[in-house]
C-alpha cells in the first residue's frame, strides 16, 4: 500500500495486528524491516504501522533534500491514507528525531509517544566520539558494516541471534539516498520544538550506547514537559 504526499512522492506503508494503532518510525537509512524482529510483541494488543522512508524501500527515492520534518509530514500522509486522526507513536534513533518533529508540529495527531536512543540534535545533542565516527566513515565498506553490528549488538546477543540483522540499513538504497538520509539526520534540531510537546513521552535508552551516547536521554526528558526517563 502506498499514501501520496502532497509534493506527489508515494510513500510505502504496512499494517499488521489489531487494536489501536502504534506508529513505529525506524532508524537512519533503514526500512520498516528494521521492526521485523520485536513488532508482533506488540500484537497482543495493538495493531502496527510502519512505513519506508523516502529513499528506501518501496517508496519513491527522490535524489532531492531530505529532512526530519519532511519525514514527518510524510508520517501525516500515511495517518490520512488511513483516516487515523490520532495514534501512539514510537521511533528510535532517526526515527526518534522524525517522532519529535510529528509530536511538536502536529500535536492532535499524537496521542503518546515512546523516544528510544535518540537526540534532540543540533548544538545540544550530544554527538557520538570522534573514534566511533571515524570507524563508520572508514572506506572499508565491510569494516564500517561489522563497525556498525558491534555497536548495535553485543558478541553475546550475535551468537544467540546469528540474523539476519535488520538494523543496519537498507541494502537496496541507491547511494545518493543514503547520503540524503544522512545530512537529514545530521541537520536534524528540534531544541525549540520540543518544550511544545504535549503528547505523554516515555523516553529509553541504554547505559552503554556509543552510537547515540545516553547523555541525550536526560537532554530530552529536561526539555519535553513532563517526560519520563527509562
Amino acid at each position: 500500500m502506498h499514501a501520496t504526499t502532497p509534493d506527489g512522492v508515494r510513500i510505502a506503508y504496512q499494517v499488521q495486528g489489531r487494536g489501536a494503532p502504534l506508529v513505529l518510525l525506524s532508524g537512519q537509512a533503514n526500512n520498516h524491516h528494521w521492526w521485523d524482529s520485536v513488532r508482533a510483541d506488540f500484537h497482543t494488543a495493538r495493531s502496527t504501522v510502519t512505513m519506508d522512508y523516502r529513499g528506501t524501500g518501496a517508496s519513491d527515492k527522490p535524489d532531492e533534500a531530505y529532512s526530519t520534518e519532511l519525514f514527518a509530514r510524510d508520517v501525516i500522509a500515511v495517518l490520512d491514507a488511513l483516516s487515523i486522526d490520532r495514534a501512539d507513536v514510537y521511533g528510535t534513533s532517526m526515527g526518534g528525531r522524525v517522532a519529535q518533529q510529528l509530536a511538536a508540529r502536529h500535536p492532535h495527531r499524537v496521542a503518546a509517544l515512546v523516544l528510544g536512543c535518540t537526540s534532540p540534535g543540533g548544538s545540544h545533542g550530544v554527538e557520538r566520539g570522534i573514534d566511533v565516527r571515524k570507524a563508520l566513515a572508514q572506506a572499508d565498506a565491510r569494516a564500517a558494516r561489522q563497525t556498525l553490528m558491534e555497536l548495535m549488538y553485543t558478541p553475546e546477543w550475535r551468537a544467540a541471534h546469528p540474523g539476519p540483522y535488520d538494523t543496519l540499513g537498507d541494502p537496496d538504497m541507491p547511494t545518493y539516498a543514503r547520503h540524503r538520509h544522512l545530512m537529514a539526520s545530521h541537520l536534524h534540531d528540534a531544541w525549540d520544538l520540543l518544550p511544545d510537546i504535549t503528547a505523554p513521552t516515555a523516553i529509553l535508552h541504554g547505559t552503554a550506547d556509543l552510537l547515540c551516547p545516553v547523555a541525550n536521554a536526560a537532554l530530552l526528558a529536561d526539555r519535553i514537559p513532563d517526560a519520563g526517563l527509562t
